[in-house]
């Protein structure tokens, strides 16, 4: 499942515009012309700061219309981090009615944008700076940093304080969206989409905190990672059965970086099927 995050679907990250992407997204799901559209546009977006262990995490926070209370929803960006195309990902996803809190990952370097303009993953100097802050992100931090997003969410006024939370990542998120359901049992619902080596050698390895993990998770894999470590899939299954962790785990016809609207490999009809699938996981596990 993706040995490492240098692959095509980060080469390339074009500008994209709110409203372009709004509309975009509002036509593959078929409901440019619906309430789903006034929602999204009636959603109130904040910056936020989020106190950590390890210092002060900016972040993006988005809270629907209405008066709630509302499930929350942790968003892990893929390894580019807090930046326009993820906000617009909250956004949509709190339009559907959720409370949602995108991090910037790596605050412990710098506050996002932590790449200005397009981010190109083929360029070795980039490479070479993400990868140097997310080599500042240890097992322990993420953890940490989990359970700071998870209270900051359930201390907003519109959160409810029954329902339980989500969490949701991309590429290298993935990782992090497991660590967080190990972390804190207020999660119950997890999703990765193309997430970055969910298996690996090492003693931190995703399947591996399976036992730790309540409710339900989704997992939705891409054609060339699944083709560069084939057996993973296996893996994961096998240790979300033995700890009894219910789950949906499919390799998708698509391309790692198929669900981030801007990647050259975006896959539009493949992320709306994605989409689907999460929403159902939500208003299935969310209560």
């Amino acid at each position: 499942m993706c040995d490492d995050e240098i692959h095509q679907g980060l080469t390339q990250d074009l500008s994209v515009s709110r409203r372009s992407f709004g509309l975009a997204a509002a036509a593959a799901a078929g409901y440019a012309t619906t309430a789903h559209a006034q929602a999204a546009a009636a959603v109130v977006e904040t910056d936020v700061s989020v106190k950590t262990p390890d210092g002060v995490a900016d972040a993006a926070l988005f809270t629907p219309p209405g008066k709630g209370p509302f499930p929350a929803v942790l968003m892990w960006p893929d390894i580019g981090g807090l930046r326009p195309v993820f906000r617009d990902m909250g956004r949509r996803l709190a339009s559907s009615g959720y409370v949602v809190l995108v991090p910037n990952p790596f605050y412990r370097s710098q506050k996002a944008p932590v790449i200005e303009g397009p981010l190109n993953f083929g360029d070795p100097a980039v490479r070479a700076r993400l990868f140097a802050m997310r080599a500042k992100m240890t097992d322990d931090g993420i953890d940490k940093d989990s359970i700071a997003y998870v209270g900051f969410l359930a201390a907003q006024a519109k959160v409810s304080k029954k329902a339980r939370m989500g969490v949701q990542g991309y590429c290298m998120g993935g990782p992090l969206t497991i660590r967080t359901g190990a972390a804190s049992p207020r999660i119950g619902a997890g999703a990765t989409f193309h997430g970055g080596t969910l298996v690996s050698k090492d003693p931190d390895s995703s399947q591996l905190l399976a036992p730790k993990l309540h409710g339900e998770y989704l997992v939705c894999e891409a054609q060339n990672d699944d083709k560069s470590d084939p057996t993973a899939k296996d893996v994961v299954r096998a240790a979300f059965a033995a700890a009894h962790v219910p789950l949906k785990l499919e390799v998708y016809p698509a391309m790692h970086g198929w669900c981030v609207p801007g990647s050259p490999v975006y896959d539009a009809a493949q992320a709306e099927r994605a989409w689907a699938e999460l929403l159902g996981l939500y208003k299935r596990a969310l209560v």
